[in-house]
Parts: structure tokens; C-alpha cells; sequence
């Protein structure tokens, strides 16, 4: 009666180090949290602060555990069975789709449950400590949390079910979960206390990010409120609309389980030279860069691995580019409006640490799925082994494959800058603080390239490659925030600084100024920091690309 998908994904992702590992950590980490402020003279606060504190940090962990760790085992499920030959087994076997699809999300969600459960005694603690309701407080966040897993483990195996490689299903799903995470917030932000349809659609839209609900469950209110009260019942949004979507991606999936999921025909397409004349001068006035124009040999000057990076990776052709640029350009000219009537009632400033998130955001989203797969993925496919047998150094080929992913990165961040220069000539003597703040983004772009690319260097598997890039990442720019929540208490001021130092987000709201980051004094602390880091990323990627150069 038992699923043998069940057994087999569960079993088979617990008995990895890894897993182990990360259970270990979690369980620490909880733990510590709550003996940070455990009472040392056998008394307990009458008005609970103190498990009010550990309560909103163990929370916000939390949620960072699951929107980071959740999606990536089902991303790989689907793409992994079919790559590996045993999807098709499974379409034999007497398990009808349904069966195939419950025993792997069933399989991928018991992960995120063990996660949940091993906080239990850090949560026992906090409400031993008292100031915490049962049923508001304790149950009502981990209804959201597991929410919030079901939400991302269905779109993981929707996506899964979708990609042709391991890497790329990873890049897509956590894609789509920052877009519902923190994108989804953004509407809200400028529309929030104005009456009409747009601003109630924007209040339902930021219900599909968790962190409304459980910021209302912690009694903090919401993000960015600027002092206007939002309507409550935010958390029972989030779980209307997260298990909505859950049935729409999880139907959608099963019906895909079928033979036809191995059908991938694409049509195998014309040259531009091979077509008529008129043919061709029409498709010369039309597209600016013609994909289907065949293309030139490469100079003797030119690096022929960056080259070859542009020419295979998808996003890294011309018109990719072309259209990934002119996207963020949009965006970009879309935030120069909102700044421009955002500065009647919140000033240029809040505006400026608006954008400055939303470009780590995208730093965070684009860096590591272009450099994750920059070694690891040749690796994989055998590519490596073709470049061995080339005359090209080490250094060449790291400077290659770092220049392929430089140029595109350069020219989204570039993309995104109308609204810094709308900003200053609003208020011009704001040039300083925007000249330091791009300085920064500049460096946490270059260290995210550099640290992905190096860790792309250390593993064989683009999907862990990928994974691990994206964990520093988000661990870095986002976990440390979790210690910025505890300011005061649990953690003091010198504690918190030391946490932000590293975080180049943190830095530019500092320098913008920010309520409440501006009383920390980041720069040029962090600017060393990322420099150093990006230095030994480097030294790692060059070090780690010779070794693999050598004879085997």
C-alpha cells in the first residue's frame, strides 16, 4: 500500500551527507537562537519580550529555510528522471500519473517537513518562556510555512517537468520564487492607501509573498508601510492563494506525465543567407541583430572561449541580450515614474533603497545562473576534455568564461540606471550618496560573479554547482538581515554592524539612508571585504582551472 516514489525520493535524499548536514545546522542554529536569550536568573519576563524576540528572528529563519532550500530538490526531480532514462520505467510501471506525481511531491515535501519539525523544540521553548498564543502565533506560522512548501514544491516539479537540463530548472524555478517572494511586493509599495481596483489588486498580489503574513503574525506590520495601517487577514490570503496554486501547478504537472513529455520537436530552421533577397532586406530592416544570420568566424584576437560562450549559451546570444537589456530598461524607466510621483509623499530617499534592493535582487537572480555552470556544466557534458586537448592556458580560458558572463551582467545593471539619474535631478545633492551606492552594486556584482564561477570550479554537477551558488548567495545577502531583525535584542549594536559589513545591500541602504541602517557604519568596510573575497574567488577559480587542465 506504501508509494515505493515516497521510499525512494525520501530515503534516498536523507541518506546524503549533505542532507544530514543540513539538518544538523538547521536543529544548531534553532537551538542557539533561543539560548541567545534564555533567561540566566530562572526568571521570565511578565510581558514576554524576550520570547518575542527569539520568536521573530526563529521566524524569519524560518522562512529563509524554506524559500532557500525548498525548491530545489523537486526542480531537479522530473529533469533527472528523464535524463537519466528511468521517467520512462516509470510510464511502464502499473502507477498511474496521479501515483507518480503524489510519491514525488510527497517525497520532495517530506524534506521540508523534517526542516519544520526539527525546530519544534526551539518553538516548545519560546512559548514555555510565555507571551506567545498557541493558535495566533505558533500554528498560524507554521500553517503559512507549509504553505508556502507545498506552493514551491508544485512549481518546482511544474518547472521540472518543463526543462531540458538540471541547471536551467534550478535557474527558472528560483527565478519564479523571488519573483513571488519580493517582486510580488513591489506594486504594493507605491500603490499602498490609494483607493481604486490597481491598489486592490496589489494588495491581493503582495498575499503570494509569505513575508506580509508572517511580519502581520509577528505584530510588525508590513513591509515598507511608511506608517499606513494595511487591512489584516494577510496570512489566510497566503494560503488560499498558495494552495490555489499549488492545485493549478500540480494538475498541470500530472497532466503532463504522459509519453508525450518526451516530444520536444523544433523546427530545424532556415538560414538568412539562404533566403530570397527580399527576404533578406526585409528581415535586415527588422531586426537589429538577425538570429538566424550565420555567423562570422572568430578573430585571432578575439578569446575563442568567450566566443563559444556567447554562440552556446542561450542567454548569452545577441538577441537574448538585446531583449534581457531592453526588459530591464523597461523596468527601469517604469521605477523613474514611480520615483518621480513616489517623491511627493516619500522622498527621493526611501525610493533610492527601493531600487537598491530590487538591483541585489536581480544581481542575486542573474549572477549565479549565468557562472554556476561556467566549469561545472563543461564537466558534465564533456565539454572539459575538448578544451584540454586545445593549446588554450588556464588563465585564458578562466578569462573567457569570466568575460562571457561580465558583459551581460555590466549590461542589465546598466540598464537599470534612469532612475538614479531622474533621482538627481530631483534632488542633486544626492550625486555622492548614488556615486557610492553604484559603487558597491558594482562590487557585489563582481563578487557574485567571481564566488559563483568559483564554486562552479569545485563541483562536477551543474545542479549542485547552481544550488550551492545560490545558497551563498541568498545566505549572504539575505541571511544576515536576519541578525539586522534581532537589533537590540537579542543582538546588540557592535553584533549587527559586523553582520551588515558583509551584506553590499545593507551598505547601499545604509548610504542612502535608510531608516534604521543609517546609523551603521559600513563603508568602506564592506568595499575591503568584497574586494578580498572576490580576490581569493578568483585565486580559487584560476588554481582549481589549472589543476583540471592538467593531465589526469
Amino acid at each position: 500500500m506504501t508509494n515505493p516514489i515516497v521510499v525512494r525520493e525520501l530515503i534516498g535524499v536523507l541518506r546524503t551527507r549533505k542532507a544530514f548536514a543540513l539538518q544538523l545546522a538547521a536543529a544548531a542554529t534553532y537551538g542557539l537562537l533561543v539560548l541567545l536569550r534564555w533567561p540566566t536568573n530562572a526568571e521570565v519576563g511578565l510581558s514576554g519580550a524576550q520570547s518575542q524576540q527569539v520568536f521573530r528572528v526563529l521566524s524569519y529563519g524560518l522562512v529563509a529555510a524554506i524559500v532557500l532550500l525548498t525548491p530545489a530538490f523537486p526542480a531537479t526531480s522530473l529533469v533527472e528522471e528523464r535524463r537519466q532514462g528511468t521517467l520512462a520505467l516509470l510510464f511502464n510501471s502499473p502507477m498511474s500519473a496521479w501515483s507518480i506525481y503524489w510519491g514525488k511531491f510527497v517525497g520532495v515535501l517530506g524534506f521540508a517537513a523534517i526542516l519544520l519539525v526539527l525546530s519544534l523544540p526551539a518553538m516548545g521553548a519560546c512559548y514555555a518562556m510565555g507571551g506567545i498564543a498557541w493558535t495566533g502565533d505558533v500554528l498560524m506560522l507554521y500553517a503559512v510555512l507549509a504553505a508556502a512548501a507545498v506552493e514551491y514544491s508544485s512549481l518546482g516539479l511544474l518547472v521540472s517537468s518543463y526543462a531540458g537540463s538540471t541547471d536551467s530548472a534550478l535557474r527558472i524555478t528560483y527565478g519564479l520564487v523571488l519573483v513571488l517572494a519580493v517582486v510580488a511586493l513591489a506594486p504594493h509599495l507605491f500603490v499602498q492607501g490609494q483607493p481604486g481596483l490597481v491598489a486592490q489588486a496589489a494588495e491581493w498580489l503582495r498575499c503570494l509573498s509569505p513575508i506580509p503574513a508572517v511580519m502581520e503574525i509577528l505584530g510588525q506590520g508590513d513591509v515598507a508601510s511608511h506608517g499606513l495601517i494595511s487591512g489584516r487577514g494577510t496570512p489566510e490570503r497566503f494560503i488560499l492563494l498558495s494552495l490555489a496554486a499549488a492545485a493549478a501547478s500540480s494538475l498541470r504537472t500530472i497532466t503532463r506525465l504522459n509519453y508525450t513529455l518526451f516530444d520536444r520537436p523544433r523546427p530545424s530552421g532556415k538560414i538568412t543567407q539562404d533566403r530570397a533577397l527580399g527576404q533578406r532586406l526585409f528581415r535586415r530592416m527588422v531586426y537589429i541583430v538577425d538570429p538566424q544570420r550565420r555567423k562570422q568566424g572568430i578573430g585571432a584576437l578575439v578569446n575563442p572561449v568567450m566566443v563559444k560562450e556567447f554562440r552556446s549559451r542561450r542567454f548569452g546570444r545577441s538577441h537574448w541580450m538585446l531583449r534581457l537589456i531592453a526588459g530591464c530598461a523597461v523596468v527601469s524607466l517604469l521605477l523613474t515614474y514611480a520615483t518621480s510621483l513616489g517623491t511627493i509623499g516619500w522622498g527621493v530617499r526611501t525610493i533610492g533603497g527601493i531600487m537598491a534592493i530590487l538591483q541585489v535582487a536581480l544581481i542575486v537572480l542573474v549572477a549565479p545562473s549565468l557562472a554556476a555552470g561556467l566549469i561545472s556544466a563543461e564537466r558534465e557534458s564533456g565539454g572539459w576534455v575538448l578544451l584540454q586537448m586545445t593549446p588554450l592556458s588556464a588563465a585564458r580560458i578562466v578569462r573567457g568564461k569570466l568575460l562571457s558572463v561580465l558583459w551581460p551582467v555590466a549590461l542589465i545593471l546598466l540598464a537599470t540606471l534612469p532612475g538614479y539619474v531622474v533621482m538627481m535631478y530631483i534632488e542633486p545633492q544626492l550625486w555622492n550618496q548614488i556615486s557610492l551606492v553604484l559603487i558597491t552594486l558594482a562590487l557585489a556584482a563582481v563578487f557574485a560573479l567571481l564566488a559563483s564561477a568559483a564554486i562552479s570550479s569545485l563541483f562536477r554537477r551543474t545542479a549542485l554547482a547552481t544550488t550551492s551558488a545560490y545558497a551563498l548567495l541568498v545566505a549572504l545577502f539575505g541571511g544576515t538581515m536576519l541578525v539586522w531583525l534581532g537589533h537590540d535584542a537579542p543582538f546588540g549594536r557592535e553584533v549587527v554592524e559586523r553582520a551588515l559589513v558583509v551584506n553590499p545591500m545593507a551598505t547601499a541602504l545604509a548610504i542612502v539612508g535608510v531608516d534604521r541602517f543609517i546609523e551603521y557604519e559600513l563603508v568602506p568596510a564592506n568595499w575591503w571585504l568584497m574586494g578580498w573575497l572576490s580576490a581569493a574567488s578568483l585565486l580559487v577559480l584560476t588554481v582549481q582551472t589549472w589543476r583540471l587542465t592538467r593531465p589526469q
